[in-house]
């Protein structure tokens, strides 16, 4: 059964989606806000999200960046904003994908099993939290990389890429699968997204970004890690 964390401040919409998803046999905790959402997720940490973005005590992506210290689940952003900006913004955080309210409740529970079944299609992670590479060393624990005896600062966007690669040794991900399980569903197109952002992620870690040893891209394939 997968468990899911629902964080609505509206106890009428809430509700809605409790009866849906307990229809199809989820396990459904609820949350009117971000701090009750961040502790059930580490009390009880489950294996999707829908966040509401408009929250009564915090912005939601707070609530995204505060949900990103657990072991990763799939989070759906509802989101009553209309700015690509705020949309872009929660993307940024690590939400998986944005629906816009109103929405209809058929493309609601579809998204959301295409979000957990691209959490549950990827390997198990490797065991060791420690990463080493002859230009870079990444602690998957703490969320640090360095190089040399330098500490790199990566946005959410980039470390969120790295660590699906360096999670998961020589494994070739397509362009398809990174753009899904980093920006959601609304970004699967944007091959150039990818590019830009490996390319930002050679230039900070690779010593050679022109030739990379590391972060290999296959053209019109996908991107993989070389340890």
């Amino acid at each position: 059964m997968t468990r899911m964390l629902v964080v609505e401040d509206a106890p009428q919409l809430a509700r809605v989606l409790v009866i849906n998803l307990q229809a199809l046999h989820y396990d459904v905790d609820t949350a009117p806000d971000g701090a009750t959402a961040l502790r059930l997720a580490s009390v009880r940490p489950p294996d999707a999200v829908l966040l509401d973005l408009g929250l009564p005590d915090r912005d939601g992506v707070d609530v995204i960046r505060g949900l990103r210290g657990w072991p990763r689940a799939p989070i759906l952003v509802l989101s009553a904003r209309q700015s690509s900006a705020e949309k872009v913004s929660a993307l940024d955080a690590g939400a998986d994908d944005c629906i816009t309210k109103p929405f209809g409740m058929d493309e609601l529970l579809a998204r959301l099993r295409a979000a957990v079944r691209r959490a549950e299609d990827l390997p198990l992670a490797r065991k060791t939290s420690l990463v080493e590479t002859a230009d870079f060393v990444n602690d998957l624990l703490a969320k640090k990389v360095v190089t040399g005896e330098r500490d790199v600062r990566l946005t959410p966007t980039e470390w969120h890429l790295l660590e699906i690669l360096v999670s998961h040794p020589r494994r070739l991900f397509t362009q398809q699968h990174l753009l899904h399980e980093v920006w959601g569903i609304a970004r699967h197109d944007r091959t150039d997204y990818l590019r830009v952002y490996m390319a930002q992620l050679r230039r900070k870690l690779e010593k050679d970004p022109s030739h990379p040893r590391q972060l290999i891209t296959e053209p019109g394939m996908g991107c993989r890690f070389e340890a």
